[in-house]
């Protein structure tokens, strides 16, 4: 999921009885459950080896031992710290401290398991990746649920509200221009600000505050398993209507699409293509035909030689449903390597990238977000 996202479960789990645990309970949580995304610093050395690495080992069952451990062992120092310059005793508890770190820290990667991005649970032992394929990597009504409790307990100052105001617009934005969200779902957002809006200028006491943190986190929690029962419904429903076809297939993956629980975005892979199927349960026949099919490409020895390249080892830890496109070029070969989870989507996709190879397939140089213009398509070709 989002930082915000992660942030607001935080906060909110502060708000909860949770957060009268202990002094320092509202940062313990807030940076637990943003601890594992310290994995992003790879992003400033290299983009592959970033790739390699997040969503690893800082989420893995050893990071998810670790962490907290070390969480809490930075607040009670700093707890120390500023205990001394003040003159007074340290207020932190570290038993309770160390329990809330192990929550903030174990609610990230659970969050980040219910995207089609996935997440690699058992790392460093083992690099599998498991998939909920629940909820779209920004959901809106993730957002106003685990954040309700966060946003009415704030205090009611000028630069509290202006604050809460400017995140409010800018995810609004996020809903509206880039996630292309249906109407309905745009109308849904706004009164539920607005009732937030109202609430926080209504106030709550402590106790009251209490209750709707403990209410939405629990709403919240409601709604991603009854996200992710409804993917697993859509993939049997799929296997049935393909089965019913005489249409064989080896893997089907069910995503969500922004904002819009009653739909999914169906990717099927068979031996030789992928296929895209939409699932839509409020239309009279919920599943139809979408994109066309491409081909995946596997099995061609210069594709072979372009995923031997060290600059894409990173990138193929990532991909699920690789498709890989070959054209033949005056001086070698480019092949382009997408996933046909992100294949649809406009401008540059993640993770496209374009290996160039000289005619003694040796890598030649590397192109990223680049979309494939064949002059003479060889393999893999949509």
């Amino acid at each position: 999921m989002d930082p915000i996202a992660h942030t607001l479960v935080g906060a909110s789990l502060a708000r909860t009885p949770l957060g009268r645990l202990t002094a320092l309970a509202t940062p313990t949580l807030i940076l637990g459950a943003n601890a594992p995304d310290l994995d992003a610093v790879t992003m400033f050395i290299d983009r592959d080896l970033s790739l390699g690495f997040r969503r690893g080992w800082t989420h893995g069952a050893l990071a998810l031992a670790v962490l907290p451990l070390l969480l809490t062992g930075l607040i009670c120092l700093l707890d120390r710290c500023s205990a001394r310059i003040r003159g007074r005793p340290p207020r932190a508890r570290p038993g309770p401290l160390l329990a809330l770190a192990y929550l903030g820290v174990a609610s990230h990667p659970a969050l980040d398991w219910l995207n089609t991005y996935g997440v690699r649970f058992l790392m460093p032992f083992d690099g599998r990746w498991f998939y909920g394929d629940a909820l779209f990597i920004g959901d809106p009504w993730v957002w106003l649920l685990v954040g309700a409790g966060a946003v009415a307990a704030q205090a009611r100052s000028t630069a509290g509200t202006v604050g809460w105001l400017i995140l409010g617009t800018a995810l609004t934005a996020l809903i509206v221009v880039v996630g292309n969200a249906p109407g309905p779902a745009i109308l849904v957002w706004l009164a539920g600000g607005t009732v937030l809006a109202a609430v926080r200028a209504r106030g709550l006491s402590a106790r009251q505050t209490s209750r709707l943190a403990t209410a939405c986190l629990a709403g919240a929690g409601v709604y991603m398993l009854a996200m992710v029962g409804a993917s697993r419904v859509a993939v049997l429903q799929v296997a049935d209507w393909l089965e019913a076809r005489g249409a064989p297939f080896v893997d089907i993956m069910a995503g969500p699409l922004p904002a819009n629980p009653f739909v999914r975005d169906v990717v099927v892979a068979d031996a030789d293509h992928y296929h895209f199927l939409a699932v839509d349960w409020l239309r009279a026949d919920p599943i139809r035909v979408g994109s066309p099919a491409v081909q995946r490409g596997r099995g061609d020895p210069i594709v072979a030689a372009a995923l031997r390249a060290p600059q894409v080892q990173g990138i193929r830890t990532w991909l699920r449903f690789p498709v890989y496109t070959v054209e033949e070029l005056s001086d070698g070969y480019r092949v382009t390597i997408r996933d046909a989870r992100y294949t649809r989507r406009r401008g540059p996709r993640f993770p496209d990238i374009a290996v160039e190879l000289d005619h003694a397939l040796r890598p030649a140089s590397i192109r990223r977000g680049c979309a494939p213009n064949p002059r003479r398509p060889l393999a893999g070709t949509p």
